[in-house]
């Protein structure tokens, strides 16, 4: 792809028209062959550095492991040396375990990516002279972009015009609060000088702006400070926890094959043969497939959630989900119809007025910041005359000023309408109309509208003032030292009515160990009268200013202790999250806001849905298809199970195989013959993956979903040592059966045990995938007929023409017999072991 334009390198210091010039655009923006032609030229505008994967890139990753490489490197060596049968066999096996991985990998790749383009990230430009919607990364240099509240920038860019811009810049300085925007020129080259220039990965908090696209993708400076940092998510309890799983267990396999490589060397023991032992058994420890099959489980587990209506945009996160005992949301839309319905528009005595309602609807009419469902609601009661009504000039809403004034001009001269939080209207009021006339704002009319407002909050209404002020001269621009001396005209009401099945789904909540919180703006006799309506248990009410005045360590106790967060300010979200964490709860948070994002960062879990704004897809980790508690509820049950099925495979990859591999060790020291040649090892291993790939769509049972579990890496340890000794029991008891009472020479012992060691391994997993009697927990279809399929293609290996290439013999009937006994009897070992392991071991990531 081609560098940028030539000359923007400071494009800061350069008027607009000299920019435009360079990029030859202007203000209407590009023609949409040319942004075309600029895609091609340019490339996508993104930071993935990586290539898409390919079946070949996906089929090679499977032999990143230095393990696999070894051994291929090994099996080489041993065909040059004239063992080429051996080595035949070998590359077979491993060849047909990368393609059983790379399948499944593939096809679970293919589906996430497709259930990722469900939800997409757009930004509003002009092209071919008219506003549209396109997907971010097809912004290209030249573009010119609309902003707005909510917006999510989707490259570095030159404001062209700018009305109360006030952007996050978080993400690139670290700044609490959002920074005014102007168009002009500024000499500064840092990022907190350049106050014309708006960057890629910020958002815009409040205003209005049009801007030129002058760098995208990696040339940005959030691209440039992603390269130099390698910025990556942090890193979740989850993947933590795989982590230190994966390097106990390699740091074990690389212990294990050094010291059994030297004794056997010792023992002058053939050193290709002893080298090609270690290196399969090293093979058999490594916990290779763990990525392949965390991805599996967790892709599977993300398409099940979209069937429920959730999106998963962060795979790892699936594990927090299951994980969340507290979940904090707005009442809007969630425990609501997020309908709202203007239920009046009444003067200064409560009574129904005409006027009020023009005057809003001007104001929803002519504002053209982000769309809320407030203005909707005024509009929806019909358009305000416009005759000779032009609008002069705007003043965005924003959430310190909490109003938004429109100025219009009609024959009375310019007229400046004002609507928002009736005590922000209040503070700029000097005087109110009664009766016709204008009054004076004093102590007893603030009295009799705060009782007015305390009556319609308790009965469930959000009220908002109407105030106006006439200018005889009017300003060439508004400001907001315009938004003084103004006249209260009068409220509106909205009521948004709970959802019917608010109640219902607040207790299944419950019943899955969940505790519901309500964080508001909304002050709290009406998030008070929601909560009870709803059924949910009001203890205690905080309010934005007493957290306000509240140390942190306060904060942390009284968080725990409190349903619901009113008159919350956008920045006090993200603390509430934090204070919610410090007493360990995993919490998750449900927004779609402009001010949501910052708790929707913060939160271990982070939701939203599909018709937020941008910025707050962007932050979340999950997007609902619908904005319903209900949707999230099915969402958290496949969590739960999602996270279940992972750990099943981890707890049979550190017990039974772990186990097995740990006997095969140890018998290859005191046998005068290797236990299991470095060919059937890799069988052995190969095999057992089979069963365990179906774990994905495996049943889950309905006492382990109903509460939530977290990563316990002490307790799957204690597992390890616990089931991997039973399992080491029994194979020494084979040994011995093979020995001492059967006189078994070296292949009838290793047909004995490898037929022994497979057998138990598929029967160990119907125990080991629940805690319950395993009569009590039905296995899917797919593990039952993965199992099955291998238990018989292993009885049969003996009995076929690849026994003698495989280094079997055929085994008698006591033989046999001898060997399913022992596996039975380890069977009924492990469930009885299970039973008494789940009823002492306490861990709250028991199954």
């Amino acid at each position: 792809m081609a560098a940028h334009p030539d000359g923007v390198d400071e494009y800061w210091r350069l008027t607009a028209t000299e920019v435009q010039q360079l990029l030859r655009s202007s203000d209407h923006g590009l023609t949409s062959a040319e942004a075309s032609q600029r895609l091609e030229t340019y490339g996508a505008n993104t930071l993935d550095s990586k290539r898409q994967d390919t079946r070949l890139r996906v089929f090679l990753r499977q032999f990143e492991s230095p393990v696999v490489l070894i051994l291929i490197f090994a099996t080489a060596v041993s065909a040059l040396l004239g063992d080429w049968i051996d080595a035949l066999i070998i590359g077979v096996i491993v060849l047909g375990s990368a393609l059983l991985s790379f399948f499944q990998e593939y096809h679970a790749g293919n589906a996430t990516a497709k259930l990722l383009q469900q939800v997409q990230i757009t930004a509003t430009v002009l092209r071919d002279g008219q506003a549209q919607d396109i997907q971010t990364q097809q912004a290209v240099p030249g573009d010119v972009i609309l902003l707005m509240a909510g917006s999510l920038i989707p490259a570095d860019a030159l404001l062209l015009e700018a009305k109360d811009l006030f952007v996050n810049q978080a993400v690139l300085t670290g700044e609490t609060f959002p920074v005014e925007k102007t168009p002009g020129v500024v000499t500064g080259a840092e990022l907190t000088q350049r106050t014309n220039t708006v960057f890629m990965g910020t958002s815009v908090s409040s205003g209005t702006g049009t801007a030129l696209v002058v760098k995208t993708g990696k040339q940005t400076t959030f691209g440039q400070l992603a390269a130099r940092l390698e910025l990556r998510p942090p890193e979740t309890e989850f993947e933590r926890g795989i982590r230190r799983l994966g390097f106990l267990l390699t740091q074990v396999m690389f212990i294990l094959v050094i010291v059994i490589l030297t004794l056997n060397v010792y023992f002058n023991k053939p050193v290709l043969d002893s080298l090609l032992f270690s290196v399969a058994l090293a093979v058999g420890l490594t916990p290779q497939l763990l990525p392949a099959i965390i991805n599996i489980n967790l892709s599977k587990g993300s398409q099940r959630m979209a069937k429920e209506g959730v999106i998963v945009r962060r795979l790892n996160a699936i594990e927090n989900f299951g994980s969340m005992d507290v979940l904090c949301t707005d009442k809007t839309g969630t425990l609501t119809k997020g309908v709202v319905q203007l239920d009046g528009a009444l003067d200064v005595s409560g009574a129904p007025s005409d006027t009020v309602l023009q005057a809003a609807g001007l104001n929803a009419h002519f504002q053209s910041g982000l769309k809320n469902p407030l203005d909707e609601a005024i509009l929806s009661q019909g358009l305000p005359s416009l005759d000779g009504v032009a609008k002069y000039d705007e003043i965005p809403y924003d959430f310190v000023r909490k109003r938004l004034s429109i100025a219009v001009s009609d024959m009375g001269g310019v007229r400046m309408i004002t609507k928002g939080a009736l005590a922000n209207i209040l503070d700029v009021c000097k005087t109110v109309v009664l009766a016709g006339e204008s009054r004076p704002l004093d102590t007893a009319q603030r009295e009799a509208i705060q009782q007015r407002f305390a009556d319609w909050s308790s009965q469930g209404y959000r009220v908002l003032g109407v105030a106006t002020r006439t200018f005889s001269a009017a300003p060439a621009a508004f400001s907001r030292s315009d938004e003084r001396e103004m006249t209260l005209i009068g409220f509106l009401l909205f009521f948004d009515p709970p959802k019917p099945d608010a109640r219902k789904t607040i207790e299944d909540l419950a019943e899955l160990g969940v505790n519901l919180k309500i964080i508001t703006g909304d002050n709290q006799l009406v998030a008070r009268h929601t909560a009870e309506t709803i059924g949910l248990q009001v203890d205690r009410v905080l309010t934005g200013g007493q957290i306000a005045d509240m140390r942190d360590e306060a904060l942390w106790q009284a968080a725990e202790q409190t349903a619901i967060f009113a008159e919350v300010e956008p920045n006090q979200k993200e603390r509430i999250i934090l204070a919610l964490q410090k007493t360990r709860h995993v919490v998750g948070y449900m927004g779609d806001g402009v001010n949501d994002a910052p708790a929707l960062h913060a939160a271990d879990v982070g939701i939203s849905v599909d018709s937020a704004v941008d910025v707050a897809k962007e932050a979340a980790d999950f997007v609902l298809l619908q904005q319903s508690l209900a949707v999230l509820k099915d969402g958290i049950l496949e969590g739960r199970r999602t996270f279940a099925n992972t750990l099943k495979y981890v707890f049979m990859a550190t017990s039974a195989n772990f186990g097995n591999m740990f006997s095969v060790a140890g018998a290859s020291l005191f046998l005068p013959f290797l236990p299991l040649l470095p060919k059937q090892i890799l069988l052995l291993n190969f095999l057992t993956d089979i069963p365990e790939l179906t774990i994905a769509s495996d049943n889950v049972d309905d006492d382990w979903i109903r509460t939530p579990h977290r990563w316990d890496i002490r307790f799957i340890r204690r597992f390890m040592l616990t089931f991997g000794t039973l399992s080491s029991v029994f194979d020494y008891l084979t040994f011995g059966a093979l020995l001492l009472l059967l006189s078994a020479d070296a292949e009838l012992f290793r047909t004995g045990w490898f037929v022994e060691s497979l057998v138990s391994a598929v029967l160990v997993v119907l125990a080991l995938r629940t805690r319950l009697p395993f009569t009590r927990s039905r296995p899917a279809r797919t593990l039952i007929v993965g199992s099955a399929a291998v238990a018989l293609v292993t009885l049969a290996l003996p009995y076929t023409p690849l026994a003698d290439a495989l280094g079997f013999q055929a085994l008698d009937l006591p033989y046999l017999a001898a060997m399913l006994s022992i596996a039975l009897l380890y069977f009924m070992a492990a469930e009885m072991v299970k039973r008494w392991f789940f009823r002492h071991v306490s861990a709250e990531s028991a199954m």
